[in-house]
Parts: structure tokens; sequence; C-alpha cells
């Protein structure tokens, strides 16, 4: 059976409306002719209007931009060259004054030896000229260390606030004060003790010390070296501090390790005996003390509003 195309109706509008109306307007009702809205003009760039949200409101000034590695490298290769000069500088200063810098260096195996025969000997042709320039270099790094902490300051710098970089003058004041005392206190102190000691053993076995003045200049490098960067602690707690890896409180919960660590490391750097571990621990453990009082002072403060962790 076929339809035709007559027989199909087309649907028209539901009832109760006429024909053309809009849907759910009623019979008789008038209606409002569809409004157009053109399209909003695009708004007049002027540089006044203030930041989207979300967007930053200033451009980060040139110190706080990311540095590339190589520049990062670059910079650090110049600083290394003003290091090496400034250490080159106070090496020629020393020098000058080799021979008064290396009796001040052996004055405490001498007074260790209260009046013993002891015997400093070299045995290369040109040990003593190398002893000489050996002593220097160890005394122009000292004569230096300003210059040192000073570029050790400006690599770090642009990691910091802007309120943190004034405070350069301070660091390499304190930095160096710490380096020179940690040299003095092994000179004056450790030396004394630890030679002291050597040197009764060499008395219990009968034997007079006859000591090469290069192996001596060694074991006084290392010691003298050691101690002067163990005393930076308090400016090791300040940098760790502020980039956020300890605070005070972590320090005072760990201060059992922190004096075991340091007993320990007392007794493997002086002679073993029962008074020289403590006189160098003491120093230490004060140091460690004023470590916590320079992480609670430098301490990150909260922002202002921010929910407490």
């Amino acid at each position: 059976m076929s339809i035709r195309d007559d027989d199909v109706t087309p649907p028209g509008p539901p009832p109760g409306t006429s024909e053309g109306a809009a849907p759910g307007a009623s019979e008789g009702t008038p209606t409002a002719p569809l409004a157009t809205t053109a399209p909003a003009p695009p708004p007049i760039v002027t540089g006044t209007e203030p930041p989207l949200i979300g967007a930053p409101s200033e451009a980060p000034a040139a110190d706080d931009q990311r540095m590339p590695l190589l520049e990062h490298l670059k910079e650090l290769r110049g600083r290394l060259i003003r290091c090496v000069i400034a250490i080159g500088l106070g090496f020629l200063i020393a020098y000058s004054t080799a021979d008064w810098l290396f009796a001040a260096l052996t004055w405490p195996l001498r007074a260790a030896a209260h009046g013993r025969n002891v015997l400093l000997i070299g045995t290369g042709v040109g040990e003593a000229f190398f002893t000489k320039i050996k002593v220097a270099l160890i005394a122009g790094l000292f004569l230096a260390s300003p210059a040192v902490f000073y570029e050790i300051w400006k690599f770090i710098a642009p990691g910091l606030y802007e309120t943190e970089r004034r405070m350069a003058k301070p660091f390499v004041f304190f930095a160096t004060i710490f380096f020179i005392a940690g040299g003095y206190f092994c000179w004056a102190v450790v030396f004394k003790i630890g030679y002291a000691f050597f040197l009764s053993q060499y008395e219990s076995i009968g034997v007079t010390p006859t000591i090469r003045i290069s192996e001596y200049l060694a074991f006084s490098a290392k010691l003298l070296i050691a101690f002067a960067i163990t005393f930076e602690m308090p400016i090791f707690a300040f940098f760790l501090t502020r980039l956020g890896v300890i605070d005070y409180r972590m320090m005072i919960r760990y201060i059992r390790y922190a004096v075991l660590a340091i007993f320990v490391v007392a007794v493997a750097l002086t002679p073993p005996d029962m008074v020289s571990p403590f006189l160098l621990a003491i120093p230490l453990l004060l140091l460690y003390g004023l470590s916590i009082g320079v992480s609670y002072f430098f301490r990150a403060e909260p922002a202002a509003g921010s929910a407490p962790t």
C-alpha cells in the first residue's frame, strides 16, 4: 500500500498557539521581538588597567631571573679566578716573612718538648725551599680569607632575598673571624697538647724524635685547615636555615646525636688521652649552641595570614 504525498500533512503548531508565535506564549499575548546584541568593541588598552587575576604583578628583576647552567659556570669560574688571585697576593706578602712563619709554626712542637732534644730534618735538596713556599701558601690563604668569603657571598647572593643580600659585610666579617679563630685555636691549644703526647711516646721507648719537616708541615696544615673550617659551623647554620634545610627545632631535637658526633670527631682529631678530646669538644659544643641561636634568630617567618601547617 503506498502513501501519497497528499496524505502527509506537515506538523502544525501545538494546540492553543498561533502559527508564528513563540512556544509557550498563549494566544492573544503579545510577544516581544527577539533582541539582537551587537558584539562588544574590544577594550582600549591604555596601560593603566589593573593586572589580570593570576598574572604576575610585575616583571622579575634581572637578578631574580633564572640563569642558565653555562652562565652559572662562567660566573663560578670568574669567582674562582678572583679567589686564586687574592690567595696569590696573600702568598707574596707571606713569603717575605716565611722564615718567621715557619718558626711560629714549629713553636708548639718545641714548647711541647720542654727542653728535650727534638730534631727537624730535611732529606731532600729543595725541601727547605718548598717548605717555605707551603708555609707562605697556608698563611696566604688566611690572609686572603676575607676576599675568598666575599666572592663566595657574591656567588650565592642572587639566590637570596633583597634584605639578605645586604648582609655581605657581616657575613665576610664573621666568617673571617671564625676561620682565623679556628686556626689559632688549633695552633695554640691542640698542637701543644698533641705534640706533648706524641713526644712522650718517643720518650717512653727511649728514642730521640727526628721528624722530617715535610711530614710535620703536612700534618700541621691538615689540622689547621680542618679546625678553621669546623669553626664555620654557625655560618653554615645561617645558610642552611635560610634555605629551609634545617631549623632550630630540629637542631635541638637532634642535639644528642650532635653531641655524639662532636665527641667522635674530637677523639679522631686529637691524641688518645683523657684531656685532648675535651679541649676540642667543648669549643665545638659551644659553637653548636651558637649555631642554634643563629638558626633561631634568622629563622624564616611565616607569611601573614597563612594557616599553620
